[in-house]
């Protein structure tokens, strides 16, 4: 379980987040990185991209107070990428170099954990966490939504952790948890800031690889991170299949995922993040009701969840076509 002084060190990201936010998104500090409305943009107006550097301030001093033993590579890639990315919102890099970035920190990641696995699964795990890695990018399109998820999802860990033993890692996800509950005090709708790829990029690496850490020191099995984070992946792999298959650039920036959708349909931001927590809260739910379910009734759960979620996915494609519809008589 918890160790209550561990605790302390790892919620001090939470304060430490907050205030750096807050500094970062007043006066000149703010117009480093905005993001300007353009024709694939939810917002309407300049909104500074900087809330991903309090994200990244926050887990930094979690984890250096509570002075663990994460694996380098789990921190030096995170670190890596939230430098890279944090150039990447200020000046625009090509994609092929931050591609090149995340395969390096997958690699290295999958090496330093990887001791004793198949040689088939190495180039596997690089994939998830790339994948990971940028489909909490794609996601992260919507006030209150990608740091409301890291709030769910890694709290999620952090239960799962301490209720198995594993207080080093409980005490990691808390930290994150703590860090994207800070930041989300500024991006609740109407957002004030946004975290950016320094925080999207950052936050998706380490859900990626704490859950794979995870799954490494036996506090839960593979599936239970994926279970966790479904709602994001599930949104993420369906949008990118789906534009794939007409033949669209998948990496360029688009208005197509259901989120997005539900907001163009009339939702607002607030209603929008208020849906995705409650999908997001059942997931997580349901992936900790699996742990200590015999593997019958976890793999049943898991069907019957999925279930859920991809009727969920089919109701806002039947609106949405209904929409698309409307719009084109209303313009006729």
């Amino acid at each position: 379980m918890f160790n209550p002084g561990g605790v302390w060190l790892a919620l001090l990201a939470l304060p430490v987040s907050a205030l750096t936010v807050w500094l970062v998104s007043r006066g000149r500090t703010a117009r480093i990185a905005l993001d300007h409305p353009n024709q694939r943009s939810l917002h309407t107006t300049p909104i500074p991209r900087t809330g991903g550097l309090g994200v990244v301030a926050g887990v930094a001093a979690g984890w250096a107070a509570a002075d663990g033993t994460l694996p380098v590579a789990l921190w030096g890639g995170a670190a890596l990428l939230a430098v890279l990315s944090f150039a990447d919102d200020r000046y625009g890099l090509p994609t092929s170099v931050r591609f090149l970035a995340h395969i390096v920190a997958a690699v290295w990641l999958v090496a330093a954990l990887g001791t004793g696995w198949n040689p088939w699964l190495w180039p596997l795990a690089v994939a998830a966490i790339v994948w990971m890695t940028n489909l909490y990018n794609f996601m992260d399109g919507s006030d209150g939504l990608a740091g409301g998820m890291a709030l769910f999802g890694f709290g999620f860990f952090a239960i799962a952790a301490a209720t198995h033993g594993q207080s080093e890692l409980a005490l990691a996800t808390l930290t994150v948890a703590a860090a994207a509950l800070g930041f989300l005090a500024f991006n609740l709708p109407p957002a004030r800031v946004f975290m950016g790829d320094t925080g999207s990029i950052s936050l998706g690496f380490l859900a990626a690889g704490l859950g794979m850490l995870g799954a490494v020191h036996d506090a839960w099995p593979a599936w239970f991170p994926v279970l966790v984070f479904l709602p994001f992946i599930a949104d993420a792999t369906a949008t990118l299949l789906r534009r794939g298959w007409r033949g669209e650039k998948v990496w360029h920036a688009h208005k197509e995922h259901y989120y997005q959708r539900l907001i163009r349909m009339g939702w607002s931001h607030r209603q929008t993040a208020l849906a995705e927590y409650a999908v997001m809260g059942g997931s997580g739910g349901m992936a900790l009701v699996t742990l200590s379910a015999p593997t019958s009734i976890a793999i049943l759960i898991a069907v019957l969840w999925g279930a859920v979620l991809i009727t969920l996915m089919w109701l806002v494609d039947s609106r949405w076509r209904d929409f698309q519809v409307n719009q084109a008589i209303t313009q006729a």
